[in-house]
């Protein structure tokens, strides 16, 4: 007679990244699992360290414009405004009023572009193919406006400490103000394709649950914030530049779960919109492109500041200490994606393996950020 023993489980280890398509980047994830449930999760980051924070004690000021660019390299044009103006504030520049009229547009498309890639990556991590397409047809709108002021289509190397590097093109306006209505109509496309599929609901809805109280401990910022029914955006809670010359609305989501995370960042590509028109009407016509009094190659005085904006993904902070040089003697950058990551072990433990790259796509990270 075989003598019955009771059965036992062990929790099993999984590996998803460093190279699994759905991790957005060079990001791991050791997940424990009991069946499909995920009983644990540690991240591990790093894999695409280059040191920029160190690299910049050795440029000059202005060549370091181009290492932001490399940071968030889907919002290169608010990686250039945040340092720009952390630089400015050191040094107790006034730009001219048409310089914060076209950062802010270029900034506020740069939002949506960023935003329209987080839209066709979500539809990818929940199955879907066609929102990849109406995706990038909006990007692409975007980019043409992106190229032809700056000359290329990422890395830009546009804002410059003190203003711009050279003015925009004659039909700046015009080709902005022709490209708000399509972008309305590709929004409003983007949002009957996905936002209520009966699949996506069910892969979203009450999937990586996060309290606003939750939220707030782990220090997140931006969308996934605001998701958490947290109404803070540093363009209204702190203004910076002309954001306290516009009519927007903050938006905010009740559940804090993985289809907030995504309506938050729907419902702000149409309020990007709304400050872009804005910003067209106020802008005057003319006007220099650079603040006087600035040198090609700056020296702050000797001090130290910090600065923050609202990018794409949350709050973007510059610390910059001073010696007097051309080159800082320090500089830490407080990523909003480095930091919206510690949030992914709470929201990732019990549930299932299937929800883990959907619960990570919602985060929208760039390794970029967070590895620095």
């Amino acid at each position: 007679m075989v003598e019955s023993r009771p059965l036992q489980s062990l929790d099993m280890m999984v590996n998803m990244g460093p190279q699994h398509p759905s991790t957005h980047g060079v990001f791991r994830m050791v997940l424990w699992l009991d069946g499909e449930y995920i009983v644990d999760v540690e991240p591990h980051i790093g894999y695409l360290h280059r040191g920029s924070e160190k690299l910049c004690e050795g440029e000059l000021y202005p060549q370091i414009i181009t290492l932001f660019d490399r940071l968030d390299y889907l919002a290169n044009f608010n990686n250039e405004q945040a340092y720009c103006m952390a630089v400015e504030k050191l040094m107790s520049v006034q730009v001219p009023e048409r310089v914060e009229y076209v950062r802010i547009i270029l900034c506020e498309l740069n939002r949506i572009a960023s935003h329209m890639l987080f839209y066709g990556t979500m539809g990818l991590d929940a199955g879907a193919m066609t929102t990849v397409m109406y995706g990038f047809r909006e990007r692409e709108r975007i980019q043409r406006i992106f190229e032809a002021t700056s000359g290329a289509r990422m890395m830009h190397n546009y804002f410059r400490i003190g203003g711009l590097k050279e003015d925009v093109p004659a039909d700046f306006r015009e080709r902005v103000a022709g490209v708000l209505g399509e972008l309305e109509r590709g929004i409003e496309q983007c949002d009957r394709l996905l936002t209520y599929n009966e699949v996506y609901l069910l892969r979203t809805k009450g999937v990586g649950v996060l309290s606003g109280k939750e939220a707030l401990e782990y220090g997140l910022t931006g969308p996934n914030l605001r998701a958490s029914g947290v109404p803070y955006d540093v363009r209204t809670a702190e203004p910076y530049s002309l954001y306290d010359r516009f009519q927007f609305d903050v938006p905010v989501g009740e559940n804090g779960d993985t289809w907030d995370r995504y309506g938050v960042r729907m419902e702000e590509m149409r309020q990007s919109v709304k400050i872009v028109r804005q910003a067209l009407e106020q802008m005057p016509d003319g006007g220099p492109f650079m603040a006087q009094g600035v040198r090609r190659i700056p020296r702050p005085p000797k001090g130290e500041t910090y600065f923050c904006t609202e990018n794409p993904r949350g709050e973007l902070g510059i610390y910059i200490v001073s010696d007097g040089s051309d080159k800082p003697y320090r500089l830490k950058v407080r990523p909003p994606s480095f930091v919206n990551l510690q949030a992914l072990r709470a929201m990732l433990r019990n549930s299932y393996v299937a929800d883990a790259v959907l619960v990570l796509g919602s985060l929208d990270i760039v390794l970029g950020e967070v590895d620095r």
